[in-house]
């Protein structure tokens, strides 16, 4: 079946996770520094499920690696692909700070350490380091009420060896906007203490080590369950603007409780096992928050100024 159809027919809802206001796709306008700095270029898109976060962050698209066969590039550009940032991870909400573990990550050093201090009003979500470091102002991307899943991706078949193997990465859907990571094949020999361009500066003229140590996909992507989804941004330059995953189908396991996913891979049937953390066939991501009467009759009495420039930033 389709994996529309996959969640009309199986939805799955968590015991726990993180509230509403937090799930959806939101994209970083600013973040500024303790010493006075702020970054509004760096593209930066945070995909949230109940439990699953997905994360991606970009130079800015004219500073970005043209699409080419890896043996291609230079050393210039396979450092600075090797400077991009994606990953998915477990995260656990407390009511005031979020914190991430076992992170499928392209980068091998943590670069984000610090929890997450979170406050949402309206489309923006402040997160806030408890170290005093910096403060980023997420905006919640406007999408229709849809899909709301979180897959997390634990095997791959292996057609060499006929058997299934461990693959790290997941999928997140929400409404209009998906994500998709899929991590290193667990044979990749990465040293995971040290920072990943400098292993890719390393190993240039090294194809096959270059494709151990780039073979990583954070990519997200705008459509539909209906009419797929196009790929906008990735760590994978030649994956802009094609589908985020094929048509193929999906099964539910139920003896492990497990979704399987079929599809063509570079002509080759590609299988996969994830675990599910949500699966809901809609969910609703508004722009807006709730306040309390005073405040919306403060908001309403001085309408005539607040809202003179107002409009949604996203």
């Amino acid at each position: 079946m389709t994996l529309l159809e996959m969640i009309q027919r199986y939805p799955r809802e968590p015991a726990s996770g993180v509230p509403d206001w937090m799930l959806g796709c939101f994209r970083r306008r600013c973040i500024s520094f303790a010493n006075g700095e702020s970054d509004e270029h760096t593209i930066v898109y945070w995909l949230q499920t109940r439990n699953l976060t997905i994360d991606l962050r970009l130079p800015r698209t004219e500073q970005q690696v043209r699409a080419a066969p890896i043996g291609e590039y230079n050393e210039q550009e396979l450092t600075a692909m090797a400077n991009y940032e994606g990953w998915l991870a477990d995260c656990a909400w407390n009511g005031k700070e979020m914190a991430w573990q076992r992170a499928e990550s392209l980068q091998v050093t943590n670069r984000w350490p610090e929890p997450a201090v979170l406050h949402r009003i309206g489309n923006s979500m402040i997160e806030f380091a408890p170290s005093g470091a910096y403060v980023e102002d997420w905006r919640m991307q406007a999408s229709a009420p849809g899909p709301l899943l979180g897959l997390r991706l634990l095997q791959e078949f292996d057609a060499v060896t006929n058997s299934w193997a461990p693959r790290g990465g997941g999928l997140i859907v929400c409404g209009d906007y998906a994500a998709l990571v899929v991590g290193r094949p667990a044979t990749s020999a990465i040293d995971a203490a040290k920072p990943l361009q400098d292993q890719v500066r390393g190993a240039v003229g090294n194809e096959a080590r270059l494709h151990e140590l780039l073979g990583f996909e954070t990519s997200i992507a705008v459509g539909s369950l209906q009419e797929g989804y196009t790929v906008m941004h990735s760590t994978v330059p030649e994956r802009q603007g094609a589908p985020l995953f094929g048509p193929g189908t999906f099964e539910w396991n139920r003896s492990e409780s497990l979704l399987e996913h079929r599809v063509l891979h570079e002509g080759q049937e590609c299988r996969r096992r994830y675990a599910v953390d949500v699966m809901l066939p809609h969910q609703a991501f508004p722009l807006s928050t709730p306040c309390d009467a005073t405040a919306s009759d403060w908001f309403i009495r001085e309408s005539g100024t607040l809202r003179r420039y107002a409009e949604v930033l996203s």
